[in-house]
């Protein structure tokens, strides 16, 4: 593994944090404010490239390596983290898990218009019964004649009501646990098919869409089924894979930008006759922001080169976003407290990292998730 990025990289890098700078982080207080995102976007982020980065050429895709998306992820989130978490859902759940899953006919037929922005993806798994414990999840899928037949509810669902096709899991036989459930390709304009925005007024992440889907006798074709039968935990987990990387680079990113904010802050904010960047415990709380920073962008750059060689990075992945969420955590927490009051209002920025930081601890899986994942690896599971 080098420490050094590639010419290749670094442009990706400048690319990305441009686009952060100058076309994201503008807009991020006021869709924050109006809880809508910014949809121009997303056909921007087809033309750079960014909507499906690792996906290959000859499906619409950049074809640029893991750790190249993870430096676009990271710049995203230290713009904003409901464009950085769009993009994690898109182009890591939905586009990713269709390239490692779908047949040769749905990948021709998906990526390369979600590599374009033509069309959005979302990501169905999370219900009001199942959330940690996919495995208990109660939308089934009733097979008849040449069809299979979708009913239950999904929540939480990330560009639920702004997606094209949506990656929808649900079980043939919910007493077979994991073992029944399944994955399908749904389109979202199918009859059967009602989604509205989650009810109550996010703590974080405000600009982004989140749906609540209902599925009422929603029919459709065998075609649709993503992977075999009885193999849709699998899927879902693998895309959880994706998406974890996206979330732990987001969070290196929340994190940069707290201690980039706090540095600035600190050494123009003055008390005492000085700033208060010269005083030791505001110098011992940044010192240790930057080693945390550098610790967690090492683990996901690790995460990252890791999937690139195609080794398993389960364990791996989930060690940089377990890591990565609780320093940005910390860093956000920090970050408003150095800015005193005026980090307690949305004046500055730190005020909305603070708020963010917490969806990304829960989002692909909470930290206690992670926890048990990486408890796994090195324990195995008792009998």
């Amino acid at each position: 593994m080098r420490f050094d990025l590639t010419e290749e990289q670094q442009a990706i890098q400048a690319r990305a944090r441009a686009f952060a700078d100058d076309e994201v982080a503008p807009l991020a207080r006021e869709a924050d404010e109006r809880g809508e995102f910014p949809l121009h976007l997303v056909k921007r982020m087809g033309s750079l490239g960014f909507l499906a980065g690792p996906i290959a050429a000859s499906y619409g895709g950049s074809g640029m390596d893991y750790l190249s998306f993870a430096l676009v992820y990271e710049e995203l989130g230290r713009a904003d983290s409901s464009v950085r978490g769009f993009l994690a859902v898109h182009a890591g759940l939905v586009s990713l898990c269709i390239r490692d899953w779908g047949t040769e006919e749905q990948k021709q037929h998906y990526l390369p218009r979600l590599a374009s922005g033509e069309w959005i993806g979302c990501y169905c798994l999370t219900e009001p019964n199942a959330g940690s414990d996919a495995a208990s999840m109660e939308t089934s899928a009733r097979e008849e004649e040449d069809s299979f037949v979708l009913n239950g509810e999904k929540i939480w669902i990330t560009n639920g009501n702004i997606a094209d096709v949506a990656i929808v899991f649900a079980t043939r036989d919910a007493s077979a646990r994991h073992r029944g459930i399944c994955a399908f390709l749904v389109d979202t304009s199918s009859a059967g098919f009602r989604r509205e925005a989650m009810p109550g007024k996010e703590l974080g992440h405000r600009a982004a869409d989140h749906a609540k889907i209902v599925f009422e006798e929603c029919r459709v074709p065998k075609s649709a089924l993503l992977g075999a039968p009885g193999e849709g935990f699998k899927i879902a987990m693998s895309a959880l894979d994706h998406g974890r990387l996206g979330v732990a680079a987001g969070a290196v990113g929340v994190a940069q930008a707290c201690l980039d904010a706090s540095i600035a802050f600190t050494k123009q904010r003055r008390q005492f006759g000085q700033r208060i960047a010269d005083f030791q415990m505001v110098q011992a709380t940044l010192a240790d922001m930057a080693a945390d920073v550098d610790a967690a962008r090492l683990l996901v750059h690790r995460a990252a080169w890791l999937k690139q060689e195609g080794r398993p990075t389960t364990r791996e992945t989930s060690i940089a976003k377990l890591f990565a969420t609780e320093a940005a955590v910390k860093a956000a927490s920090e970050a408003v407290l150095l800015h005193g009051g005026r980090g307690y209002s949305n004046e500055f920025p730190v005020e909305r990292y603070y708020r963010d930081i917490k969806g990304l601890q829960i989002y692909e899986g909470t930290s206690h998730i992670q926890r048990i994942v990486i408890a796994r690896q090195l324990v195995g599971k008792g009998e």
